[in-house]
């Protein structure tokens, strides 16, 4: 990694695959499709002891657990599909401060995979997905090697207050033993919600295992569709 100074401030340059690319990463604008789910904290909790992070538990006995689908179709790492499991966070010793643990994301495309890998350590692989955002709802499925992972269907729901959803998350993920902090930015236009409004079939890839013992499918809590979303991604950051 090497540092340029850009007016003020100072980017990172990070090498991908003999390509050159600078964070704050910027995606200019993707369409995202999502549903919350409360499932059991107790599967959740394990999984987060692993790397040192504790559940977010709204209700006794439950955990926050969100899938997403997301057409990335004009940022710096290009154009791609991905899909997102992530469960709802806290630093371990009683931290305030929320954030989502990135469980698996897997993606369509080879260079997004290696950026996500080793800049943020993102646990990315590029599997097959299926991802249809035209009709009323976003229909999405992915295979992993040709065993069934995972479809999603969720509805669009109504219109929200433009100014709704805009937030900065601290994203957090494992990789070598190591567990990362990365800032997240997000402005969402066009941002449509509703409760329940989600479909989940598991097929039979370990993931699905994992999520029928967290509870899924089930009921959601709240679907969302973003029409038009713009991210950043800074440098992430390793934590004790």
């Amino acid at each position: 990694m090497t540092m340029t100074e850009v007016g003020d401030s100072v980017r990172h340059v990070h090498s991908v695959l003999g390509e050159s690319v600078s964070t704050p990463v910027e995606i200019r604008s993707a369409r995202a499709s999502s549903a919350l789910f409360a499932v059991h904290s107790r599967p959740a909790r394990r999984i987060l002891a692993e790397v040192g992070l504790e559940p977010v538990v709204p209700l006794p006995g439950r955990a926050l657990c969100a899938l997403a689908f997301v057409r990335y179709v004009d940022g710096d790492l290009g154009p791609y599909h991905e899909f997102a499991v992530s469960l709802l966070c806290r630093g371990s010793g009683g931290s305030r401060t929320a954030g989502a643990y990135i469980h698996w994301l897997p993606v369509n495309q080879r260079f997004t995979c290696a950026a996500g890998r080793a800049i943020w350590g993102f646990p990315k692989e590029v599997t097959d997905i299926d991802l249809d955002m035209a009709g009323p709802g976003t229909h999405g499925t992915v295979r992993v090697a040709g065993r069934h992972a995972i479809t999603l269907h969720t509805d669009r729901g109504a219109p929200v207050p433009a100014t709704f959803g805009a937030a900065s998350v601290d994203a957090y993920t494992a990789r070598d033993g190591v567990l990362r902090r990365t800032p997240w930015r997000m402005h969402p236009t066009g941002v449509r919600m509703r409760p329940g409004g989600a479909r989940v079939e598991l097929g039979d890839h370990p993931v699905a295992e994992e999520l029928r013992e967290l509870g899924l499918p089930g009921t959601a809590l709240s679907t969302s569709h973003v029409n038009t979303l713009r991210m950043s991604f800074e440098d992430a950051e390793e934590v004790a």
